[in-house]
């Protein structure tokens, strides 16, 4: 599977290359976000790891033109550690975050859950064709579109997961424990933020106002439900 690392620091940048090199991935790394945005257009990549302090062109410049031509799961690593950075980060379109210093066992596992669950909806789409609808909402998990109105609505992989996930359980309220659970395939450790960012995301993709969501609701002290429209 095919890497585009994108971090201007030589020595981390070389490092994370050596590493993920001996675990079979292909590395293609930029130091800049003007040939990063470059090499992502010319190629097919499994992953983006992406630095947010490069030159020339910012990450978050970078993350804009990824996310307007591919739903690739990106995977931040910043020095910037504050709720405020990942919240950027992750309301413009990243999947993970991760903050400098970082362990290189860690930044493997967060790209193997990624590319697993990037990974999986490939293999679902081959063995059926399931469609749901809501009000004038209609999600197809066989080639994972989402359809609104005869508009197409790009989502990422994680706001796809969401939306299928209340879409095929429509009766279920389910916590925000529950939901980063199933998403993200990992341990809850009390990080509402990540959730509460992709739910934000994603109101403000489906919903005709996401101040007043009629699809994803609000069910105050416990999580979120699909909304009753017919």
């Amino acid at each position: 599977m095919k890497i585009l690392l994108i971090e201007d620091d030589i020595e981390i940048s070389d490092m994370l290359k050596n590493f993920l090199g001996t675990e079979n991935f292909e590395v293609i790394t930029a130091y800049d976000g003007e040939s990063a945005c470059k090499k992502f257009l010319e190629e097919e990549y499994s992953l983006v790891l992406l630095d947010l302090m490069i030159p020339k062109i910012s990450g978050m410049e970078v993350m804009k033109t990824i996310r307007e031509n591919s739903t690739v799961p990106i995977i931040i690593i910043s020095a910037k550690d504050t709720d405020a950075d990942k919240t950027l980060g992750l309301g413009l379109g990243a999947d993970d975050y991760i903050t400098k210093p970082f362990s290189v066992t860690e930044v493997l596992a967060r790209i193997k859950a990624n590319i697993r669950r990037n990974t999986q909806y490939v293999l679902s789409a081959t063995e059926e064709e399931t469609i749901f609808t809501k009000g004038n909402l209609t999600i197809n998990t066989n080639d994972y579109s989402v359809i609104k109105n005869k508009k197409k609505i790009e989502l990422t992989a994680k706001e796809f997961e969401i939306l299928k996930l209340l879409m095929t359980n429509p009766k279920k309220v389910y916590t925000k424990e529950q939901i980063y659970s199933l998403i993200w395939n990992d341990v809850y450790i009390g990080d509402e933020n990540a959730v509460n960012v992709h739910i934000s995301r994603l109101r403000n993709k489906i919903e005709d106002n996401p101040r007043n969501p009629q699809y994803v609701i609000t069910v105050w002290g416990i999580g979120y439900k699909l909304g009753d429209l017919k």
